[in-house]
């Protein structure tokens, strides 16, 4: 094939899922000229698993991509038909959103936007090769030849690298929804040295809605609060429409166990890793078999389709013992399956060979982000594609690079955790995995993130003002109640007594009594009115900020102690080869990972306590410039 020059831009970015749209939008946000390269306009953005976005830690997710000034959020608050917050009844520190999507309107809305975006051109292509020259990435060639020369590439292409369908005993080579896959792509990173690995995920069947007994079945509404994911989400969609619970039962479970030997996981046909937290039906089963049943959830999949999304059933087991599955659910007897579930191998890149800028280490401005990372869902794809989109935007444009800390963002947990300890199956995010958890809340992403997105030009100025006038109102009113006297009369007796708290002995400081676990800021209004009239964000990070003081000051405490650490810089020139005392795992895993920090190399997989103590000694006696002094 005849190359040809086609075009020169700062960013080239491959891919148009939820990575790269983040990435291309980002990149054309901070002044970058972008070009966008997908096999299929008509997937932009396209939900081929579950239509929903948020639940635990991926909805904080969310929100912190929406205060760095990222789509995400904004996207999924125009298009979703239900809204709900998770974990009322439990801390601030995982509570989540979670909305169910018109999959449709979603990928349509943000193609939409992605047309619109004035730096940013789309194009229809198969990339199949990088221009690399000197080390470096110059560019990318597409499948006819054209060449497109570019300062920094972002490669986002999820499940597409040389994936496999595998349905029952088929197996054919395809992309996600049977898309065409990208196969010259993964053989030229293999080829550019890139350790590979495979890994698999799954979808289920999709079922049509006018089949289902739902009387069978228990309904699922969204919540009756208008809910936004974004901070400047002004307008709410209140016509939603409900999802449905329904449970297997033995009848399913003998049904699966008595199939086993067709299922592609047992036989032996897949040879990728799954995801530990979305197994599959049949390895529910296997793994869970003392439980009677599992939940089903019945997800409308848009306004204007029939198809119903059977999540908890994810099979890849033949479709005609899907058919049969189907049929023992309560609800589901004589459903119609539209689309048979199926799973999908895919190639992946080992995640440590990345830098925290999610640059490669092998080959300079080249950026990766998504799936081929080795993560699971369209949220953390999402964190990501932003990421590599800001970073190799300036790159591109000569400005400073972002990287976010484990105390900044769950995306900084995340990336902190693929870069340093790798992952030997699709990962998933989990509040678990945050040991800052207090302080990487759903209702503080702004108050944590907001500098930042204004700083490197995605937050506008008329967004930036007003987030600090909510900065100024959270203080006034924390500094107003801690200078304000509520005496024990018998207003403040009765109001007390009536949630079950102990009377007051003496007068007590607002904020003191709102630390009190029965009393809330409505109770410290009612007690003492506020001249001004506060929205409801300024009164929840009033409320939370007070109560959880002391174990939000704890948390800030541990933090300071983990930044001493993240300023003990590893230098580039380390050789750890001549460091005696290494455990020799530890040597093998700093050599991999190349850790930036002492704190980062701590939380490698394989490095002990004992080891870090001997590489600070080696680095504070300063042998490494006494080594490179005498080469």
């Amino acid at each position: 094939m005849q190359q040809y020059e086609a075009g020169q831009y700062d960013v080239v970015v491959i891919g148009a899922g939820h990575a790269g749209v983040e990435a291309g939008l980002a990149s054309a946000r901070m002044g970058a000229k972008t070009l966008m390269v997908t096999i299929n306009l008509d997937m932009v953005a396209f939900m081929p698993c579950n239509p929903s976005v948020g639940g635990p830690a991926k909805g904080i997710v969310v929100r912190e991509i929406d205060a760095l000034g990222g789509e995400m959020g904004k996207n999924i608050d125009k298009t979703h038909i239900q809204m709900r917050m998770l974990n009322t009844g439990k801390g601030p520190a995982v509570r989540a959103l979670r909305a169910q999507a018109d999959k449709f309107s979603y990928q349509h809305e943000m193609k939409n936007t992605l047309e619109k975006e004035p730096n940013l051109s789309l194009l229809q292509g198969m990339v199949e090769s990088l221009i690399i020259e000197d080390g470096e990435c110059k560019g990318v060639v597409t499948q006819t030849g054209a060449e497109y020369r570019a300062k920094t590439v972002v490669i986002t292409t999820g499940t597409f690298l040389r994936g496999e369908i595998i349905l029952g005993d088929l197996k054919y080579s395809s992309g996600p929804n049977n898309q065409q896959p990208s196969i010259k792509l993964s053989e030229h990173l293999q080829e550019l040295g890139f350790d590979l690995v495979r890994f698999k995920t799954g979808t289920p069947p999709r079922v049509k809605s006018s089949t289902i007994d739902y009387d069978k079945t228990e309904i699922q509404p969204g919540d009756d609060v208008p809910r936004a994911f974004s901070y400047e989400t002004t307008q709410y969609i209140t016509d939603q429409l409900p999802c449905w619970l329904t449970y297997t039962n033995e009848e399913t479970h003998k049904l699966i166990d008595e199939n086993l030997h067709r299922s592609p996981m047992y036989s032996g046909m897949i040879k990728g890793t799954g995801p530990r937290y979305c197994p599959s039906i049949e390895d529910k089963v296997v793994r869970f078999h003392d439980k009677p049943r599992h939940q089903i959830f019945l997800e409308p999949e848009g306004r204007h389709t029939q198809e119903v999304y059977v999540q908890g059933l994810s099979t890849s087991l033949p479709e005609d013992v899907q058919r049969k599955i189907l049929s023992t659910v309560p609800g589901l007897e004589n459903v119609e399956m539209m689309r048979a579930g199926y799973a999908i191998e895919y190639d992946a890149i080992v995640p440590t060979q990345l830098w925290p800028t999610l640059e490669t280490k092998r080959i300079k401005n080249l950026y990766t982000a998504g799936q081929i990372n080795g993560t699971s869902g369209y949220e953390e794809a999402a964190g990501q594609g932003l990421m590599a989109g800001i970073n190799a935007a300036s790159r591109a444009l000569g400005k400073e690079e972002v990287i976010l800390s484990r105390s900044d963002a769950y995306i900084g947990v995340l990336i902190d955790d693929l870069i340093t300890k790798g992952t030997n199956e699709p990962y998933r995010l989990l509040t678990s995995r945050a040991e800052y958890r207090l302080l990487l809340r759903h209702d503080n992403a702004d108050l944590r993130l907001t500098d930042i997105g204004h700083r490197i030009g995605l937050i506008s100025e008329k967004r930036y003002e007003s987030f600090n006038e909510k900065k100024d109102a959270i203080e006034n009113e924390k500094k107003r109640l801690s200078s304000i006297i509520i005496k024990p009369n018998e207003e403040t007796q009765a109001l007390i007594r009536e949630v079950g708290g102990s009377e007051l002995k003496d007068g007590i400081r607002a904020a003191d009594l709102l630390r009190r676990p029965e009393m809330n800021y409505e109770h410290i209004k009612k007690l003492i009115p506020s001249d001004v009239d506060l929205i409801s964000d300024v009164e929840e990070q009033v409320e939370i900020q007070i109560k959880y003081e002391g174990y939000i000051e704890k948390s800030l405490q541990q933090v300071d102690k983990l930044k001493k650490m993240e300023t003990k810089k590893i230098p580039d020139n380390i050789d750890y080869d001549a460091i005696n005392g290494l455990a020799s795992e530890a040597r093998q895993k700093l050599k991999e990972v190349r850790p930036l920090s002492l704190a980062q190399a701590s939380r490698i997989s394989g490095v002990n306590p004992a080891d870090i103590s001997i590489l600070l000694v080696y680095i504070e006696q300063g042998k490494i410039a006494k080594v490179s002094s005498e080469q």
